[in-house]
């Protein structure tokens, strides 16, 4: 885990950033494809939510949910995901979901930066890289142009 400072901003430049943000979907739905068909079983999808622990916790307090409830939201979750409704998520799917996933949390956080503890190899962690190795690189090049 990782304590970074991030806003809308830097979603939204690394979600627009098609090859950074593909290759990031990929690497991650590669990950969460355990029997590697190139399709997101419901199981497989719920292993994930799980470990993010989506509904465990209240900004960061574990809370005590009803089994039922938490099931119905990660099957409610997983049909968002399932775009053609074929029982399974494929890279496609995935990628336009997330997408849309990530750009609605910028627009919610809007420009103003917060601090936020980000999970290794997420994608939200990626996208803070992917601003800091731009920073880098632009200061480089105004520091060789000086």
């Amino acid at each position: 885990m990782s304590v970074e400072i991030i806003d809308g901003t830097t979603i939204t430049s690394f979600v627009e950033d098609d090859e950074a943000f593909s290759a990031s979907v990929s690497d991650l739905f590669a990950q969460l494809d355990v029997n590697k068909d190139g399709l997101l079983s419901y199981t497989e999808m719920v292993e994930e939510l799980r470990r993010l622990r989506v509904m465990e916790t209240h900004f960061g307090v574990d809370v005590k949910r009803d089994a039922e409830e938490v099931a119905r939201v990660y099957e409610s979750l997983f049909e968002q995901f399932d775009h053609d409704m074929n029982g399974s998520v494929d890279e496609d799917e995935f990628k336009k979901e997330t997408k849309k996933m990530m750009l609605a949390m910028a627009n919610g956080l809007g420009s103003l930066p917060v601090q936020m503890a980000l999970e290794h190899d997420s994608l939200l962690l990626k996208a803070v890289k992917r601003e800091y190795s731009y920073a880098a690189s632009h200061n480089n090049l105004l520091a060789n142009a000086a």
